[in-house]
Order: structure tokens, then sequence, then C-alpha cells
């Protein structure tokens, strides 16, 4: 049985200021509206016969997102979830998914290991490279996918072929090359003998932890502990293993080419003849729009004057461009980033200042996803906060409290179910509440449409971190 695993964790931080820590690169909308994750998971529902299951690695902060999309994917597929406490690469991460599916389907299972940030268009093609990969694995190899390279880039790691293993191109590996120089990649392009590291991988369970076991038996061990003390839940028609931070935080960090990929001499890799793009740039997303006469492109309402080879990109407003060239300008809620072409990729330098400065605008969007919806920061002062908050069909807010702040709800659209102390109270649109600082509340949405409200805060600290909780139905700490 086939499984893909999709490794869902990277920070995109060379797509700030869209791709945020709090709402990363995978939940980007694209050009045409869609996600990446998306995108990855009707990919990977492809591969498939109508049945089976997809897993999903990622950051228990992005469960109920990530649950989101595959459940918006519309697919036949069964959800499975493995949540890590924190990032620790994507050889920890491969480790525990093939456990997880050891204990469901056996060793004999094979798992096609693909990031939820690459975008691939031609997916008949991507589905016959699947094919392939599978026929090696089954005979014990390691495979890894290879992209063919276009360019001398040097953005890539790469992977050096050897002696071909069957009539399909396929050949073992002779060794991984860390991204190179200029010159360097030049010499790899003229040679025909190397292929760009895409990151997806094609293996048996079976033979993936008996390697791990030989090369990397430290991580080996981490990972057996781990599962023992990560039981999986069954919610319905998702199951979902949350792994134990103690145990967890026992891994080294460090990625699976580097762990058993350069490491085990059962590697094999196969030229994919698909398109593919880590979008890892805002130059690389510029290139899924297409370009006018002077070479701009726009995903926004824009006016390009005496302007070329621009990108520009707005959530909301018009943009309009003078006597420019070679920009990248993207414009959110509460940042605009304006980089020369030629820099896209040290705009991650931009995060890390803001970082390092402990600037909210590294981490969130003025929207803010949540279990139960989203809430939007209108506006803020001295004292005051107003928050526009959108509450889904029967979900509900934690029983909280808040030491400093006392909260006026007003109700846009729908029906809020309101407790305050110990009243509860149907809301209905056009009127309003009032919560005392000190009292106990929660909302819910006992209606079938969203929820709409406008919230007004008012004391003397606002943060978010003033909330006491006493009941939560998504398991956030009390």
């Amino acid at each position: 049985m086939l499984v893909p695993v999709i490794l869902s964790g990277g920070a995109g931080t060379r797509l700030w200021p869209v791709s945020r820590e709090g709402q990363p690169k995978p939940f980007m909308l694209l050009p045409d509206g869609q996600t990446l994750l998306h995108k990855t998971y009707r990919r990977a529902a492809g591969l498939l016969a109508g049945g089976g299951e997809i897993v999903t690695v990622t950051n228990r902060d992005y469960y109920f997102q990530s649950k989101d999309h595959f459940q918006a994917a519309k697919l036949a597929q069964r959800g499975h979830f493995v949540l890590e406490p924190c990032g620790r690469n994507t050889a920890p991460a491969i480790a525990m998914a093939a456990l997880a599916i050891r204990d469901r389907l056996g060793d004999e299972a094979t798992l096609v290991v693909m990031p939820a940030d690459h975008l691939i268009r031609d997916v008949e093609a991507f589905a016959r490279a699947v094919e392939h990969a599978q026929a090696l694995a089954a005979s014990g190899h390691l495979v890894t996918f290879g992209v063919v390279p276009s360019a001398p880039e040097t953005g890539f790691g790469y992977i050096e072929m050897g002696d071909e293993l069957d009539d399909r191109q396929g050949a073992k590996v002779l060794r991984f090359v860390e991204k190179p120089d200029l010159e360097t990649a030049r010499r790899f392009l003229d040679s025909g003998k190397f292929l760009w590291n895409s990151g997806m991988f094609c293996f048996t369970v079976g033979t993936l932890l008996s390697e791990l076991e030989r090369h990397a038996p430290e991580l080996f061990a981490c990972a057996l502990a781990c599962h023992a003390a990560s039981p999986t839940d069954e919610a319905g028609s998702v199951l979902q293993q949350e792994l134990s931070s103690e145990h967890f935080a026992a891994f080294p960090d460090i990625s699976i080419d580097y762990a058993l990929m350069e490491r085990s001499e059962r590697v094999a890799v196969i030229p994919a003849a698909f398109d593919w793009s880590d979008i890892g740039s805002w130059n690389a997303l510029s290139a899924l729009v297409e370009p006018d006469a002077q070479n701009n492109r726009a995903a926004a309402d824009a006016v390009f004057v005496d302007t070329q080879n621009t990108y520009v990109q707005s959530e909301s407003r018009l943009i309009a461009t003078v006597g420019v060239s070679d920009l990248i300008v993207i414009d959110t809620a509460d940042a605009i980033l304006v980089s020369h072409a030629d820099r896209a990729q040290d705009v991650r330098k931009v995060v890390k200042q803001l970082k390092d400065s402990e600037h909210e605008a590294y981490r969130l969007h003025r929207t803010v996803s949540r279990p139960w919806g989203t809430y939007t920061v209108l506006e803020e002062g001295p004292r005051f906060k107003i928050k526009r908050i959108v509450v889904k069909p029967g979900a509900s807010l934690s029983l909280q409290m808040h030491h400093h702040r006392s909260e006026h709800w007003i109700v846009v659209r729908g029906m809020a179910k309101v407790t305050n102390g110990d009243g509860v109270r149907l809301v209905n649109s056009n009127e309003s509440t009032y919560i005392a600082a000190g009292h106990k509340h929660r909302l819910e949405n006992p209606g079938v449409i969203d929820l709409v409200m406008i919230e007004v805060q008012s004391g003397e600290y606002l943060g978010e971190d003033d909330i006491v909780r006493f009941e939560d139905q998504y398991g956030r700490a009390l």
C-alpha cells in the first residue's frame, strides 16, 4: 500500500510579509486562489485509488489549519496527523511517520514523502515518477526524486548519478552536493550527470527503519521511545498522534539527507520529468503570474507607468509604480516589502531583524487563525483594541477570564451564545453585550452560518497572553 507523507513545517522566511511564523508558506494563497498545502493534498490523493490515508507531519500549532485544508480539499482518503511540539528537521519527522504507519500497515507499506510547500503542476508526470520510484523501493532502495536542471541554479542542492539501475534511467546515487557556486553549477549542468535535489523520497517502511537503525542508531532509538510515549487518538475520520514533548526534545535537529541518505549504500535517484518549484522566493512566486509587454506582473489591482520587470502583490489596495524597474512590492494589512528583484533571497534578513527585536510582524498577521475561526485587529491604541471576530458554525471559544481588560461584543451577523459569569444568553444580530474584567465568559456559535462580531477591548493591558482558560474543546493549555 502506498501512503503519502506530507511534511508541513517550513517557515518560508523569504516570502515575508505574507508567510509568517503563525501562518507559514504552506498556507499562503497563490495567485490562483489555492494554497500550496491544498494543492499538495490533491496531488497526494491522486496517487491513491479512492481510499487509503494521507499522513501530515506538522507542528501542533498548525493542526487545526491543516485539518481545515484537508477537509476543504474534499478527499476520499483518511487524514492522519502526526503533531510535533517543535521543529527538529526532516529525519525525525519521517521516522515518526514511518513508525505510525508500521503500526497500522506493516513494514511493506511504501511511503512517498513530499514537502507541503512545493508546486508541481504536471500531476500525471508526477504520478508516473512515483510509480517508477515504487518499483525501486520494492527492491530495497531508498529512492529520491531528482529534478532535471534547466539552469545553473545556485539555490538548490544537487545529486550526482552513478550506474543505471533499470531501463527507465533510475540510477545509483554517487553523492549529494550542497548548494554550489555559479561556476560549479555550470559544470554540473554541462556534465548531464547531476540533478537538483527535490527533497522528495520513496521507500518502504521496513527499508527506511532498518537503514535508520544501522546508520543513525541514536535517532532510531529516540524515535522508538517517542513513538511508545505518544498514543494515537481516533476522532471520527481523523487520526491524531501528538508527539511527547519530553521525548521529541531528545531528537537531534538533522535532515534525512545528513542522517541517512548520504550514508546508506541503498540510495537510488530517478530523474523526474515533471515541472517542479519549491516557491523559495518572491521571484519564484511571481513566475506563476503572466507578464505584460514590459515583463511586469501583478497579483493585485496595479498600475504600471514607465515600469519594467516589476512584481506587485496586494491584499486590498491599488498599487501604482512610476519610473522604476526590477522591483518586488508586496503589500499586506500591516507591512509592505519593497525589494530589488536581485535581492529576493535576502528577505529572510528582514525576518531575522524583526525576530531579534521581538516585533510581532515576524510572527502574526493582523488576521490570526484560531481553531474556532479568525480574529482581525482593526485598530488599537492606549487602553483600547478593536477586533473583528469570526466564529465558525458549531465552534466555541474557551471558557476564559481576563484580569486586565473588559470586552464589549456587538453581533454583526449570525447569533452568539454568550456565557457571562453564571448567566447564558443569546445575542442576535445588531445586539450587544458587555463582559467585565474578571468575569468567566465563553463565546459560542450555535448557528449554521459564520458568526461575525466586533469586539471592543478596554483596559490597562490588552496582550493576548491575558487569558486564563478553564475549559477548552481544542485541548489548548489551561
